[in-house]
């Protein structure tokens, strides 16, 4: 009895692992003799994870012994501008029928996902030509009831798109197609009858968006990685862009919120944690520097990863040493650097409401051209307010004659002038001591900051009419 049992246990063995992997045959005409790809979208990157040569009856199969992770694949033609979109989930051993001449037609043998995804195309391409139909006719409208008519006869058919995905949702829980349906929807808020109240409620719409933004997606679901920039890459941005209050602390809680999800899935953290390392490498404000180097400090200063290369996380590492010591809020570090007599001159040492600190070189044209600009405005503005003016000549080519050369030309009267040379920089890093250039992330010139009474960075990178515009509001406040 237990060598009959054998048996089917040795052969259900064995189909467990023929089936592993991937096998995907295709027969892509018109194509003979030639090779196709396939890839996969990956917000706005479009990997490629294998090709096939098509042989004289334009077929070929794409074959691997690892499964691939799932999401929306592309079998791309061999002039590579053109491709098919397919499924892949948790069946990967199907077929493809397909010809260039009607691409929509295509067929699928053993994967019920993609005949679903053609069944949705083609239901989609039936709405979109009649949401084009009516945008063209609300362009040359003559009436506004026209208008109101054919603005109805759209709601009617995006309601229609919503109800389709839906119910189709609600039939097929797990199904990739149904998390991609989730990417395609947003959160409707409830009717203004509903709000606390029984009526419209900003504050209410808002919170009630927000809290439904990811309903139905789980961080941990690395298909909703492959997909097109357009449903997961942009719903990122949006999400942080008008959601997520535009403060550091805001936006760290809510990246270690996802982070933590994320750590489920090895491809949606390296996702995630590209998407936001060039987010904020790339500041668009000046508080994002926190938040960058929050990004240092908790996910790359003491782990590697293997998609991340060494050239990789020197970038990474550079940029947040060169961001520590100069985030905004933060006190700026003391300098102590001689003054045109010698004598050592300190940041600190200079008491004012507020101090302009400026690196500069004298051998820089764009500074020569922003000193006297920064000097009039003191001398007709700044100085009766009280602005100090600190400012740090740093040597690169030239010589400390031609920094004291466009001091005598200029006078800069009542700036506090001082030479960063470059032995000085030399002596402190060879001390293990950070230069001035990197804890002011002066490694371009000229760098322009504005400090307050207690010397806190009140703002970075400045450019002239900045900080008049910064100083203007800030001496305004009570």
């Amino acid at each position: 009895m237990k060598k009959m049992l054998l048996i089917p246990v040795l052969f259900l063995t064995a189909i467990v692992f023929a089936q592993s992997g991937y096998e995907i045959k295709v027969t892509l005409k018109p194509f003979k003799n030639e090779y196709i790809y396939l890839g996969h979208y990956s917000g706005k990157q479009f990997p490629v994870v294998d090709s096939v040569k098509l042989d004289d009856k334009s077929e070929g199969v794409f074959k691997g012994s690892a499964e691939l992770g799932g999401g929306i694949y592309l079998v791309v033609y061999p002039s590579r501008d053109k491709f098919l979109e397919i499924l892949i989930d948790k069946q990967q051993h199907f077929s493809l029928i397909a010809d260039t001449a009607d691409p929509a037609a295509k067929k699928f043998i053993n994967s019920p996902d993609n005949q679903l995804f053609n069944d949705y195309q083609k239901f989609m391409g039936i709405k979109g030509k009649s949401i084009e139909s009516v945008n063209k006719a609300i362009k040359i409208a003559q009436t506004a009831k026209d208008s109101a008519l054919l603005i109805e006869s759209m709601k009617k058919t995006s309601d229609e798109i919503s109800g389709y995905r839906k119910q189709f949702v609600d039939k097929n829980q797990d199904n990739i197609l149904s998390v991609l349906m989730h990417l395609m929807e947003e959160p409707k808020i409830p009717a203004a009858e509903n709000h606390p109240g029984g009526k419209y409620d900003s504050a209410f719409a808002y919170r009630y968006f927000k809290d439904h933004y990811w309903d139905g997606l789980n961080f941990w679901d690395d298909r909703i990685t492959r997909t097109p920039a357009s449903l997961f890459d942009e719903r990122l941005d949006k999400y942080y862009n008008t959601l997520v209050y535009q403060h550091p602390d805001s936006v760290i809680k809510e990246i270690d919120w996802m982070l933590g999800y994320a750590s489920a899935s090895h491809e949606m953290t390296r996702y995630l944690l590209v998407k936001f390392v060039n987010r904020y490498l790339s500041m668009k404000y000046m508080w994002e520097d926190a938040v960058f180097v929050h990004l240092f400090q908790k996910y790359f200063s003491s782990k590697d990863y293997e998609w991340l290369t060494p050239q990789g996380k020197k970038i990474i590492t550079e940029r947040a040493y060169n961001l520590m010591a100069n985030i905004m809020g933060n006190p700026a570090e003391n300098i102590s650097l001689p003054d045109t007599s010698g004598k050592i001159q300190t940041l600190y040492g200079t008491a004012s409401p507020f101090t302009i600190v400026c690196f500069w070189d004298p051998t820089c044209g764009h500074c020569k051209e922003l000193v006297p600009v920064l000097d009039s405005m003191y001398q007709a503005k700044w100085k009766n307010a009280g602005v100090k003016i600190f400012a740090v000549a740093k040597e690169t080519e030239g010589t400390r004659k031609d920094w004291l050369n466009i001091l005598h030309k200029h006078q800069l009267k009542g700036w506090t002038n001082v030479y960063y040379s470059r032995e000085e920089e030399k002596r402190r890093v060879d001390a293990g001591i950070p230069g001035y250039s990197q804890l002011y992330d002066a490694q371009i010139v000229p760098t322009v900051y504005l400090l307050d009474k207690d010397k806190r960075i009140i703002a970075k990178k400045l450019t002239w009419q900045q900080t008049d515009d910064i100083l203007a509001l800030k001496m305004k406040a009570p």
